[in-house]
């Protein structure tokens, strides 16, 4: 996004990518317009929000009429950098980090998994979903320039070192899937995802605040 884009809300940032998903599928359908409604059904989102969200991005679409498909979708292509291709390194090869490698953000054509490091000799060398694993010694020297997100699935107690080496080298995004809150400096973005604590809220919210 360019630095205008930025100055929106960071949670219709984080809900950018969902409305591009749906519109992608919509486009591939041959619809030609939706409505703020029917992208609410969609997304789970509500359409007040919807509308608020497409609002800092001036008028995408008419009263009545609805949103133009192909239009949207070019927009939010642009807006979120799509032509531009990501390049993304994985630390550590266990369940978790082969899944990933396997999977590889297929659905996302602008993000590509291109190196993965592990310290097991037995997976050292090898290729995992046609991703090359390094050692995790020669991360310095393994690690391509332009490598610029970094996704963690180590354990805990290893990831701010791991971190630190990451900054060193210059990585500017980290996706943490590990229980610890690493520290990075300010010019390097960083987010969390504690699989245990999604699930033990899941669980809270299940209990506390039940469906009709």
């Amino acid at each position: 996004m360019s630095n205008e884009q930025l100055k929106i809300p960071q949670a219709t940032a984080k809900r950018l990518p969902l409305y591009y998903r749906f519109l992608k599928n919509l486009y591939a359908s041959g619809k030609q317009r939706v409505s703020s409604s029917e992208l609410s059904e969609a997304v789970k989102v509500d359409s007040a929000t919807i509308r608020r969200d497409f609002s800092y991005f001036g008028a995408l679409g008419k009263k009545g009429y609805g949103y133009n498909v192909q239009y949207l979708l070019t927009f939010f292509r642009k807006t979120l950098d799509q032509d531009e291709l990501t390049y993304v390194s994985l630390i550590g090869v266990g369940n978790l980090g082969t899944a990933f490698l396997h999977y590889n953000f297929s659905k996302n054509n602008n993000t590509k998994i291109t190196v993965a490091f592990d310290v097991d000799e037995t997976k050292i060398g090898t290729e995992i979903g046609g991703v090359p694993v390094r050692n995790l010694d020669d991360l310095e020297m393994e690690l391509p320039d332009d490598v610029t997100v970094a996704i963690l699935t180590v354990p805990a107690h290893v990831a701010q070192p791991i971190t630190d080496r990451l900054v060193a080298k210059g990585i500017k995004g980290i996706l943490n899937f590990t229980p610890a809150r690493i520290n990075v400096p300010d010019t390097v973005r960083i987010h969390h995802i504690d699989l245990a604590v999604e699930l033990q809220s899941l669980v809270y919210f299940l209990k506390h605040y039940p469906t009709e």
